[in-house]
């Protein structure tokens, strides 16, 4: 039978793709359906169908999976954020892992056996939900012309009015109920994104779960904010609130922050802490939105950095240099890279509030700054501490790694496709997968970090061509 669009076809879900979708055949013809669950026996209607491969929609859900549970939020199907909320965690978590163990087979070359003799249990949260730090709300307008706060729907920019996020800070409801109600008593209009005009754009709320404290941001598309001081007088009043401030943003654009903040009241940052390092926080630092993962993330990665004292450790993509001061208790000299100027800066005032003295900071792209100090300055490593952005590494960077021949190389990847792509580079170079490690950082989310340690081979293991990695040249 040939199938085309709109036809509704039952579908028994055999599998599930990197996105979270269900995958399930009709007549051996695959179908890959959002919301479908491995295990579940759905009714779906076609919207697309390509020539070895189809796309649909789940209507119905006919026999539900022993893996399907009730999702915390209503909005889940709708709202991209959390592709993963109706199945169980236990689930969730054998998903991650397997999709990262899939990626370094396939894309990085490493056979099952390597990967599951090195492979550490995936590790997981106690409590699930409510475990992000940094939340980011457009703010727009309903049919009804009311001012709404929520989050885009799925691959759109049509908002989704949710103020209760089941995964963000639980004083976020609070502070978007005022922010609306305050647009609303001074008739302000939201952004337009068609239009360009209309005030605010964004709401962007941190907390510090170590302090308590919380920053509120208000995006605006003007340099002028009415009203300001009824806002701050409400805001103002929750407890723990420490900053409010706005971003100018007037740029016809996706990007969401301002490079211009102007602070409304309280201090223009917050502070958090990752087990005994302090953090001071402002709208525009980049911070891991887990603080309970993150810790165990970087406690990992120090543990597999297996420092005596003595080495020298570079970090490069090192952010506000949160690796490179957990690196520093055990390093003697740790020297981190970063390509966004004011993360440098950030970097050296968290070393300096706590009193960290053995690290330094370099501003530029890693695959630069690192060779300039290797030939020009013969500056050596003895561990190399990568956690670069999506795109992975630069093959400059990987080549003059390789170069430096470090004893050990710590790997920390949010893309395991990537991550498996560049493991692949550092393996021909000589470096053997030693141990490595899933940490789900985004419950309820379809991504995953993941912690790669190698260590270079023996030079008789090089010398004769033979290969520990993977069992491939």
């Amino acid at each position: 039978m040939e199938y085309k669009k709109n036809d509704i076809v039952v579908v028994e879900i055999e599998d599930m793709g990197e996105g979270g979708e269900g995958i399930g055949k009709i007549e051996g013809f695959p179908l890959f359906i959002k919301d479908a669950l491995l295990g579940d026996t759905i009714e779906a209607r076609i919207t697309k169908m390509k020539k070895g491969y189809g796309y649909a929609r789940l209507e119905k859900v006919i026999s539900p999976s022993s893996f399907r549970v009730e999702p915390m939020c209503e909005f889940h199907r709708q709202c991209g954020g959390c592709q993963l909320q109706a199945l169980s965690y236990e689930k969730q978590l054998a998903f991650k892992e397997n999709k990262v163990e899939n990626n370094l087979m396939r894309l990085g070359g490493f056979s099952r056996e390597v990967l599951e003799a090195r492979k550490e249990p995936i590790v997981g949260m106690e409590e699930c939900f409510h475990y992000r730090n940094k939340a980011q709300f457009p703010v727009g307008t309903d049919k009804e012309g009311n001012s709404v706060a929520g989050f885009y729907a799925g691959r759109t920019h049509s908002i989704i009015p949710n103020t209760d996020c089941a995964l963000g800070a639980y004083e976020n409801k609070e502070i978007l109920e005022i922010v609306l109600e305050y647009m609303e008593e001074y008739r302000i209009a939201a952004y337009d994104e068609t239009t360009g005009k209309g005030l605010i754009r964004h709401v962007l709320i941190r907390k510090g779960f170590a302090t308590g404290e919380l920053m509120v941001c208000l995006v605006i598309n003007g340099k002028k904010l009415p009203g300001k001081e009824a806002l701050i007088e409400k805001l103002s009043r929750i407890p723990n609130m420490t900053s409010l401030s706005y971003s100018i943003n007037q740029k016809n654009t996706n990007v969401i922050m301002g490079e211009e903040i102007q602070l409304l009241w309280g201090s223009g940052t917050i502070e958090d802490r990752i087990g005994d390092i302090s953090f001071l926080i402002s709208p525009l630092s980049f911070y891991q939105v887990n603080p309970v993962q993150t810790k165990r993330l970087y406690e990992l990665a120090v543990e597999y950095a297996s420092l005596k004292g003595n080495e020298t450790v570079w970090d490069l993509y090192c952010g506000i240099g949160t690796i490179s001061l957990f690196m520093a208790k055990g390093a003697r000299q740790v020297c981190g890279v970063e390509i966004i100027p004011q993360a440098i800066e950030d970097a050296k005032v968290n070393a300096a509030r706590n009193n960290i003295r053995n690290v330094q900071f370099f501003a530029g792209k890693a695959e630069e700054v690192l060779p300039e100090k290797y030939t020009r300055d013969h500056i050596r490593a003895d561990v190399i501490v990568v956690d670069p952005p999506r795109k992975g590494c630069d093959e400059k960077c990987l080549q003059t790694m390789l170069a430096m021949k470090p004893e050990r190389i710590v790997y920390v990847s949010c893309n395991s496709a990537t991550l498996a792509r560049d493991l692949k580079v550092l393996a021909k170079g000589g470096y053997e997968l030693k141990r490595w490690r899933a940490v789900d950082m985004f419950p309820h989310t379809v991504h995953v970090e993941t912690v790669v340690l190698l260590s270079e081979e023996k030079s008789t293991c090089r010398r004769s061509g033979q290969s520990t990695w993977g069992g491939r040249r």
